[in-house]
C-alpha cells in the first residue's frame, strides 16, 4: 500500500506536471532496474524495450541495454508491417527466438543485411490484462547454442511479465510512458575505464571502447602507434578520429565484436606505410583493443596469403584494400544499407501507385521519425497529389492543383531533380515565404526528387512533426531512397492505366442491369480476383430469345488479364447471337465452340446455358465443361444437377453438347456459379461442393439478394482471391 498524506490544497497545473514528471521518471527506472536483470538471469549482453505508439500502428524503441543503442537506429521506428522479430513477436503474442546467423538470413533477410554477424536473439511481447505494450528483445553471443532452453524461456516469459506489468500499472495510474527522441540507456553510469598505471606501463598499445563505441582510454604506447595524442582520441570513434580506420571494414569488425560477443581482429595500414594489428576482446561493458606491430604473417593475411596457424583474425573478413596516398575511404554505416535494401524490397511487393504510398509510409518514414509522406507529380501544368498518409483528412487536398507556375518547395522539388532538406519552418519560409503546400502543421520537410531513367516525374515529401537535423548520411540515403521510389512509382502508373483500361473493358462488357421477366426472379454477383490485374473471363448473362422463353448463361474464360476479359466479352458476344436466332442449348453451345476455334487463341473456356420458358415451368440446360448447377427445390432440398456435360470450349470444334430437361414449379431455385466459388488454393473441391448444397439447402427459402450474398460467404470478405467468382440464382415465382 502506499504512504498516507496529509489533506492539502489541490496541486497547481506546474506542481500536477511535476508530479506526473517524477511517476514517470520513476517508472523509467523501474523499467531500466528491470532490462538490468536480464544480463545476471539470461547471460544476453544487448536487449532493448520497444513501446507500441498511441495510434498503435508503430513500435518506437524505448530504452537499450548494453551497446545495442549503437546498432538500433535503423530501427528506432518501426511499422507494424515490418518484417522483423520485435514485430512479429507483438502481432503474434509469443516469443521470435533466432537461433543464428543463418536462421537470421532465412526468415529475416533485411536484418541480416544490416546485421551480417554471428549472435542469436529472442523477442516477447509485452502483455498484462489484455492489452500488448510492446515487446522487449535481447541479444546472445554466437557461442550460445541454437536453441532456446526451457529455463531460458520461462525466465524470458518472467521478464516480458514484470516489464508489461510495471507498464500496466503505470497506465492505469494515468501515466503512459512514451519514448523521447532517443531510447534511454538502461545503465546509470558506464564504470570508470581510465587505464591502471599498469596498463599504461605496457610497451603494446591498449585502447578502451565504451558502450558508445567511444574511446574511452588509450595508453601512451597506443597513442604512438596510432599517431595521435591521446587527448584527440578520447571521447572519439576510432574510425571518425583516424582517417585511415574510415573504411566501413572496419567498423564491422567492431561491431562483429561487440554484437557477437567473440573475440576477433583486423589488419589495418597506417599511411603511409605502417601495418598495425587490431585486437579486440569485448564483454558487458564494451571493447578492450590491443594495437601492435603487425608482423609478416599478419600482413600476409591482409594481401590473401594464407596466413600461419594460429594467426590472430584467422577466418574473419579479408582486410580493406591498402589505401593510396591521400586515399579517404567513403563512409557508408550499415543502417543506410539496411533502408536501401530494405525499401527495395518492400517495393518489389507494390503494384499500384497507392502500394507505393503504402510501401514508402509503413517502411521508411517510421525509420527516420517522419511523421507523414506525400507523393506529387506534375500533370498538365499543374502539381497533382497522387497519394499521401499521415497528414489530417482534407488537408492536403487542398493543395492538389497547385499551378507549376507558383514559388513553393513541392513545385521546384518536381520540375528540378535537386533535392531540398529543411530542417525547421523558419528556414523553410526564408526561401518561400508564400508556403503553399508548407501549411500543413509539420515543422522540417526533406523534399525528395523523383528520377527515372533521365527523367524527373515528381517528388516525394516527407514531413516531421518537430524540428528535424538532416545530416550528411541521411541526405545521401534519402536521396537514394527517391530513386528507388521514382521507379517503382513509374512502374505503378503504368500498371494503373492498364488496370483501367481492363476493367473499363470488364464493366463495359458484363451487363449493367438484368432484365425483368414474369414468372421469375433473378440476382447476380461478380467478385473479381485480388491478384493479377483484378480482372477477368467470368461472365454472366440473362437474354430473351422470344415472347414467352429466356436464355440464362454464365461463363468462365482462362486467365485474369486483358486478353481473358476481351474474350469473354466475344463469347458472350458470339452467345447472345446464337441465342436470339431461336437457337436451343445444344446448339448455341456447339456453334461458339466453333467460332472460339476459329479465333486462333488459346485459352480455354467453360460455359453453362439454360433456356427457361416461364410460363410451362420448365428449362433445358446444356454444359461445356462448366460446374454442375445446384438446385434448391420447392420441399426445401438441394442438390447437383447431372447434365450431360460437353466438352470445354477451344479443345475439339466438333465437341458436341447434349442438353437435358428441368421442370421448375414455382418456389424452385437454380444457382450457377463460376469456379472460383468452390475451387480454392488447398481446399477439397468435394467438400467445398458438399458445403456450398449445404448452405443452399439451408438458407435456399431465402430473399435472393440475402441468399447470394450468404453464398459468397467469406470468399466475398477474403483479401486475397486466386479467382474470380460469378454467381447467379434464378428462382420460379407466380408470374
Amino acid at each position: 500500500m502506499g504512504k498516507s498524506w496529509p489533506a492539502s490544497p489541490p496541486p497547481g497545473p506546474e506542481a500536477a506536471e511535476e508530479a506526473a514528471e517524477g511517476t514517470v521518471g520513476r517508472g523509467l527506472e523501474a523499467l531500466a532496474r528491470i532490462l538490468r536483470s536480464a544480463p545476471d538471469r539470461l547471460d544476453a549482453h544487448l536487449g532493448g524495450l520497444y513501446l507500441l505508439s498511441e495510434d498503435r500502428q508503430l513500435l518506437e524503441l524505448a530504452m537499450t541495454l548494453g551497446a545495442a543503442r549503437q546498432f538500433t537506429r535503423p530501427w528506432r521506428h518501426v511499422g507494424m508491417t515490418t518484417p522483423i522479430p520485435v514485430v512479429e513477436a507483438v502481432r503474434t503474442g509469443r516469443i521470435v527466438w533466432v537461433g543464428g546467423a543463418e536462421e537470421m538470413a532465412r526468415r529475416y533477410p533485411r536484418v541480416a543485411v544490416a546485421m551480417p554477424y554471428s549472435f542469436c536473439l529472442g523477442a516477447a511481447p509485452l502483455e498484462a490484462g489484455g492489452t500488448t505494450y510492446g515487446s522487449v528483445f535481447l541479444i546472445w553471443p554466437a557461442a550460445h547454442p541454437p536453441e532456446l532452453s526451457g529455463r531460458e524461456r520461462a525466465e524470458l516469459d518472467a521478464l516480458a511479465a514484470h516489464l508489461a506489468g510495471r507498464l500496466a500499472s503505470l497506465a492505469a495510474a494515468g501515466h503512459r510512458i512514451r519514448p523521447g527522441p532517443r531510447p534511454v540507456p538502461a545503465e546509470h553510469h558506464l564504470p570508470d575505464r581510465r587505464p591502471t598505471a599498469m596498463a599504461a606501463r605496457l610497451p603494446e598499445g591498449v585502447c578502451d571502447i565504451n558502450l558508445d563505441g567511444r574511446l574511452a582510454a588509450v595508453t601512451p604506447a597506443a597513442a604512438h602507434l596510432l599517431g595521435e595524442p591521446v587527448e584527440r582520441l578520447l571521447g572519439a570513434r576510432p574510425w571518425a578520429a583516424l582517417s585511415w580506420l574510415r573504411d566501413p571494414v572496419y567498423e564491422y569488425h567492431y561491431r562483429a565484436a561487440v554484437i557477437s560477443g567473440q573475440a576477433t581482429s583486423f589488419i589495418a595500414l597506417r599511411p603511409p606505410d605502417r601495418w598495425l594489428q587490431f585486437q579486440l576482446f569485448p564483454d558487458g561493458s564494451g571493447l578492450t583493443v590491443r594495437v601492435v606491430a603487425a608482423d609478416a604473417a599478419s600482413r600476409d593475411l591482409h594481401t590473401g596469403t594464407p596466413a600461419a596457424p594460429g594467426t590472430p583474425g584467422g577466418g574473419d573478413p579479408p582486410a580493406a584494400p591498402e589505401p593510396s596516398a591521400g586515399h579517404r575511404a567513403v563512409h557508408t554505416r550499415p543502417g543506410a544499407l539496411y533502408h536501401l535494401l530494405h525499401l527495395a524490397s518492400a517495393l518489389t511487393e507494390a503494384i499500384s501507385v497507392q502500394d507505393v504510398v503504402s510501401m514508402v509510409s509503413e517502411q521508411i518514414v517510421p525509420a527516420f521519425g517522419g511523421q507523414a509522406v506525400a507523393v506529387l507529380m506534375a500533370e498538365g501544368g499543374r502539381l497533382r497529389i497522387v497519394g499521401h498518409r499521415g497528414y489530417p483528412p482534407g488537408l492536403v487536398d487542398r493543395f492538389d492543383g497547385t499551378p507549376l507556375t507558383a514559388s513553393t518547395p513541392g513545385v521546384q522539388a518536381s520540375t528540378n531533380p535537386v533535392p531540398g532538406f529543411f530542417e525547421t519552418r523558419a528556414e523553410l519560409e526564408r526561401l518561400y515565404p508564400d508556403r503553399h503546400e508548407t501549411q500543413d502543421g509539420m515543422a522540417a520537410w526533406a523534399y525528395l526528387p523523383l528520377v527515372t531513367s533521365g527523367r524527373l516525374i515528381g517528388t516525394c515529401v516527407l514531413a516531421f512533426a518537430h524540428p528535424h537535423r538532416f545530416d550528411v548520411e541521411e541526405r545521401a540515403v534519402l536521396t537514394s531512397l527517391g530513386g528507388l521510389i521514382a521507379q517503382a512509382l513509374d512502374r505503378a502508373r503504368l500498371y494503373d492505366t492498364k488496370l483501367g483500361l481492363a476493367q473499363g473493358l470488364q464493366a463495359s462488357l458484363l451487363p449493367h442491369v438484368l432484365p425483368d421477366v414474369p414468372g421469375l426472379e433473378v440476382t447476380a454477383r461478380y467478385l473479381p480476383c485480388t491478384e493479377g490485374m483484378d480482372v477477368g473471363g467470368d461472365f454472366y448473362d440473362l437474354i430473351r430469345v422470344g415472347p414467352d422463353t429466356v436464355a440464362v448463361v454464365i461463363g468462365d474464360v482462362q486467365g485474369h488479364n486483358v486478353n481473358a476479359a476481351a474474350l469473354m466479352g466475344q463469347i458472350r458476344t458470339a452467345v447472345r447471337a446464337f441465342a436470339t436466332a431461336d437457337a436451343d442449348p445444344s446448339t448455341v453451345l456447339a456453334r461458339t465452340n466453333r467460332l472460339l476455334a476459329d479465333l486462333d487463341t488459346s485459352l480455354l473456356a467453360s460455359c453453362a446455358y439454360l433456356r427457361v420458358d416461364p410460363a410451362r415451368r420448365e428449362a433445358r440446360l446444356a454444359n461445356a465443361g462448366h460446374p454442375v448447377p445446384l438446385l434448391y427445390g420447392p420441399d426445401g432440398r438441394a442438390a447437383p444437377l447431372e447434365p450431360l456435360t460437353g466438352m470445354v470450349f477451344n479443345v475439339d470444334p466438333a465437341a458436341d453438347y447434349p442438353q437435358i430437361r428441368l421442370g421448375l414449379p414455382i418456389g424452385t431455385t437454380l444457382l450457377l456459379y463460376t469456379d472460383g466459388l468452390v475451387d480454392t488454393p488447398g481446399a477439397d473441391l468435394d467438400r467445398a461442393l458438399d458445403d456450398l448444397t449445404a448452405t443452399l439447402s439451408r438458407h435456399g427459402g431465402e430473399p435472393l439478394d440475402r441468399l447470394a450474398d450468404l453464398l459468397i460467404g467469406r470468399a466475398g470478405q477474403a483479401e486475397h482471391r486466386t479467382d474470380d467468382i460469378a454467381l447467379l440464382l434464378v428462382r420460379s415465382v407466380p408470374g
